[in-house]
């Protein structure tokens, strides 16, 4: 996989699914986040999943070669966050015969104007795939409405880890409504939009 990017759009799409990795993870893979590469597209797309949450983003950068690889998501996210403006290239080096016969394994080189990162890497054949949806209808939500809602309900969920079922908002959207409902076990709210 070679790749030419901007250091904007990698940051700001590794930041939003890094959200999505865990911190402590069950298995090493989901420590990681998924880079794919489609140069048919001229499109990169990064995964992060913990089984529970799943965020995949997409942006436009120059593929010259295809390919799929994971990385270790906090490791990249303060690498790229710290790198200057410009374009970073990037290079799966798992096709080099000379790494592999040493053993190194799978290795992937940023190359920002001044400077070069080599990070290891996992093959991307164990990364969980994301869930897909048995409803296929998309619903289009006003941004004011989601932001009032969630604004309205976010002080009734539960910041105590262990309990992650109580840590979010349950959002019901139905016909002509959106129900917000959130508990600490404490404190319930449901808020209607």
């Amino acid at each position: 996989m070679k790749l030419i990017c901007k250091q904007s759009d990698l940051n700001t799409h590794l930041s939003l699914t890094s959200r999505a990795v865990s911190s402590r993870p069950t298995h090493p893979i989901l420590g990681n986040v998924l880079l794919q590469a489609d140069a048919a597209t001229s499109q990169v797309s990064l995964t992060g999943f913990d089984l529970s949450l799943g965020i995949r983003t997409t942006f436009n950068a120059e593929v010259l070669e295809a390919g799929k690889i994971t990385l270790p998501a906090k490791l990249l996210n303060d690498i790229v966050s710290r790198l200057p403006e410009g374009e970073i290239s990037l290079d799966d080096e798992s096709s080099d015969t000379e790494n592999q016969s040493v053993g190194e394994g799978l290795t992937l080189t940023l190359t920002p104007k001044n400077g070069r990162y080599e990070v290891r890497a996992m093959g991307a054949e164990e990364f969980p795939e994301l869930p897909i949806s048995e409803n296929d209808k998309a619903v289009h939500l006003p941004a004011a409405a989601l932001i009032e809602g969630l604004g309205g309900s976010l002080f009734a969920t539960s910041v105590d880890e262990t309990k992650q079922v109580l840590t979010g908002v349950h959002l019901t959207v139905k016909q002509d409504s959106l129900e917000f409902a959130a508990t600490d076990g404490h404190v319930r709210l449901v808020q209607s939009k």
